[in-house]
């Protein structure tokens, strides 16, 4: 199909802008500092006793848990239904509600927040499905990664407006003795709600409706999802080095994962660090992970796949060794801008492995669908254990460094495969 026109690929493209500002804010950078600065050290919740940090890294693997027996329904309906848009609404909406309502988040409900933040994460990924679906829809394939670029860049651009907006906004008020506590950042989750929803009106005005697939499915549209994951299990026992690779990816993107998600909790609690110290790090992470993304794809031209994931992996063992001696903000700094070198190169270089390996199928949905539920599963079981180790050992040293074991043993697994596509027999239909 012939590209759409720039109307609809710049309004496709101002989702990114739309809800980036959530993956920044809310995930990454004020959110976890706010948190980790007004809740106790012991929280009770359900019935029991949770250390703070490990009880955000438990809400964390739920959030996960939930994305991930979702997205497989989620993918069918986005594939066999034609209401795309109706269903990026719901999450939308449904996470930009999440966000608005943090402004209650106090000392007095930290629940509230916990809860929260898991809606908005189950928010933003359900319309991220949706979202990624419409690309080839509006795009034709030799533009396709053009447009996919375009998206980034204003979600990479728009989110670092808005967090230096919220900065601004909580520096003046202890600069200028404004007294407002902490209804700044607070504000500053409110404002991540209504800029999520508002520019996503940009998007659901020009882009186009979905047409209904022409696929028959044998089940159910609930189901459906489940089945395609399960024969592309099938077919995985007939391709060596793509099993291989997967089951590396899985262990290694624990690790990955895991840092994007405890980093700033870890930051916080262990090092003490001020919420501008924070947001300065996450920053340095954002600005480094796109150069590092294009160092680590030079290098794979020149060498090969396998031998630049096995350098990024080494790399994040070494980054797990220092951040375990870690205890001035300075020597943080100089960890965050390693994190942010190789995050964005093994992020890039993971998708891209994973692709080339790929059978000669038509069916490459199925086959990301299963990539993504690895993807998602694993940070489940990397943020589990992150707070597990930290609650019986006692202090988040400990998890950073048990972080190793995944990446060690993705390591390891990465050196049996060989970098060479097979042929599917027997395409998934």
């Amino acid at each position: 199909m012939p590209t759409a026109s720039k109307k609809v690929i710049t309004g496709w493209a101002m989702y990114d802008w739309a809800n980036s500002s959530y993956s920044l804010i809310i995930t990454s950078a004020i959110f976890p500092s706010y948190y980790t600065a007004i809740a106790p050290k012991i929280i009770h919740f359900l019935g029991r006793d949770f250390d703070r940090d490990a009880l955000a890294s438990y809400t964390i693997s739920c959030s996960f848990l939930l994305i991930a027996l979702l997205s497989p329904i989620l993918s069918s309906i986005a594939d066999y239904q034609g209401n795309k848009k109706a269903f990026m609404k719901f999450f939308c909406y449904l996470g930009s509600a999440a966000c608005v309502a943090m402004i209650f988040f106090t000392e007095k409900y930290i629940t509230l927040g916990l809860v929260c933040s898991m809606v908005a994460t189950i928010g933003y990924c359900g319309s991220i499905v949706f979202y990624n679906a419409y690309l080839p829809e509006i795009a034709d394939e030799a533009d396709q990664d053009q447009v996919s670029a375009k998206g980034f860049a204003l979600g990479y651009i728009g989110s670092v407006l808005q967090m230096i907006l919220c900065l601004a906004f909580i520096m003046m008020n202890e600069k200028l003795h404004w007294g407002l506590g902490t209804l700044p950042v607070r504000i500053t989750f409110l404002s991540v709600g209504l800029w999520w929803a508002g520019f996503a009106q940009l998007a659901f005005l020009r882009l186009p409706g979905s047409p209904v697939s022409k696929k028959h499915s044998e089940h159910s549209v609930l189901t459906n999802g489940f089945y395609e994951l399960k024969k592309v299990w099938n077919q995985l026992q007939h391709y060596p080095s793509l099993k291989r690779y997967l089951r590396s990816f899985f262990f290694y993107n624990m690790g990955v994962q895991t840092v994007m998600y405890m980093a700033t909790y870890f930051a916080a609690d262990e090092l003490k660090m001020k919420s501008t110290e924070l947001i300065i790090t996450i920053l340095i992470i954002q600005l480094v992970a796109i150069g590092g993304a294009y160092l680590f794809s030079k290098i794979s031209r020149k060498t090969n796949n396998i031998f630049a994931l096995s350098m990024l992996i080494l790399i994040w063992v070494g980054i797990c060794i220092a951040a375990f001696f870690t205890h001035t903000v300075t020597q943080f700094y100089l960890v965050a801008f390693a994190v942010g070198m190789v995050m964005g190169g093994i992020q890039s270089m993971s998708r891209s492995t994973y692709s080339k390996l790929l059978p000669d199928t038509r069916d490459t949905a199925s086959y990301f669908s299963f990539f993504d539920v690895c993807d998602k599963i694993g940070t489940v079981v990397g943020t589990l254990s992150f707070g597990y180790v930290a609650e019986s050992l006692g202090g988040m040293r400990n998890s950073v460094l048990a972080l190793m074991i995944f990446f060690i043993a993705g390591f390891i697994l990465l050196m049996f495969v060989k970098m060479k596509p097979e042929t599917l027999q027997q395409p998934i239909v």
